[in-house]
C-alpha cells in the first residue's frame, strides 16, 4: 500500500522556515497590543494565541507568564521606534505644511497607542514598565525630536529658530493640545496651521 500523499498545507509548513524566538515574540506582542487596548489586562493569552494564529502554549516558549507579556506589551507602546521610522520615511522635498502634518498624524497615532495601552492596564502594581528596546523615556522623546528636527533642515534657513528648537516646540505641542468634549480635536493640518501661521484666520486684519 502506497503512503498517503502529502497535502499542500503541510508540505508548505515542512518547507517554511521555523521563526525565531526574537521574531515570534515580536508578532506575538504586535498582535496583542490592539487586544490589550480593547480588554486591558483581563484579555486571555487563549484569545492572543488565537489572533496570531498559533497554540496557547507557543506563547509561553517565548514569555514566562502572561503578566511578562503584558509588560512587554507596555514597553513596546512607549518605544518611539515605530514613530521614529515614520517620521524618517517622510519625503522631505514636500512643502514644510505637508512635512508637519504627516509628522503630526503619525505623533498622534504613536500617543494614541501608547494612550491606549497604558489606559487599560493602568501601572499594574507600580511596576515601571521599561522598554523592549532600552530606551528610557527621556531618551524616547529626544529620538522623535531629532527625527522632528531632521524633517525641519531643509527649512533652517527660513525659521525663526534653530530646527531642533522648533522640533521642540511642535513637539510639545502635540502632546499638550487640549481635548474637550465640546470642541472636535484639531486635525493634523489644522494643528500644522495654527502652529506656523498662529492663531489668526487667513481673513484676520
Amino acid at each position: 500500500m502506497t503512503a498517503p500523499k502529502e497535502t499542500q498545507a503541510a508540505a508548505t509548513r515542512r518547507r517554511a522556515p521555523a521563526m525565531s524566538p526574537e521574531r515570534r515574540r515580536e508578532m506575538i506582542i504586535q498582535t496583542a497590543i490592539p487586544l490589550i487596548a480593547e480588554y486591558g489586562a483581563a484579555v486571555t493569552t487563549a484569545k492572543i494565541a488565537r489572533a496570531a494564529g498559533i497554540g496557547e502554549g507557543t506563547i509561553f516558549r517565548v514569555f514566562a507568564d502572561k503578566d511578562e507579556l503584558l509588560q512587554a506589551c507596555m514597553a513596546e507602546a512607549l518605544s518611539p521606534e515605530h514613530a521614529v521610522r515614520e517620521l524618517d520615511a517622510i519625503d522631505v522635498s514636500q512643502p514644510l505644511p505637508d512635512r508637519l502634518a504627516e509628522a503630526a498624524e503619525a505623533l498622534q497615532a504613536h500617543m494614541d497607542r501608547m494612550g491606549a495601552v497604558l489606559g487599560s492596564l493602568g501601572h499594574r502594581g507600580g511596576k515601571h514598565p521599561g522598554t523592549v528596546r532600552g530606551a528610557g523615556r527621556n531618551e524616547s522623546m529626544t529620538r522623535i525630536r531629532v527625527a522632528l528636527a531632521d524633517l525641519l533642515e531643509p527649512d533652517r534657513a527660513a525659521l525663526r529658530r534653530p530646527p531642533e528648537q522648533i522640533a521642540a516646540l511642535f513637539f510639545g505641542l502635540l502632546f499638550t493640545q487640549p481635548r474637550t468634549e465640546d470642541e472636535p480635536d484639531l486635525t493634523p493640518r489644522e494643528l500644522v496651521e495654527v502652529f506656523l501661521h498662529g492663531a489668526f484666520s487667513g481673513d484676520a486684519k
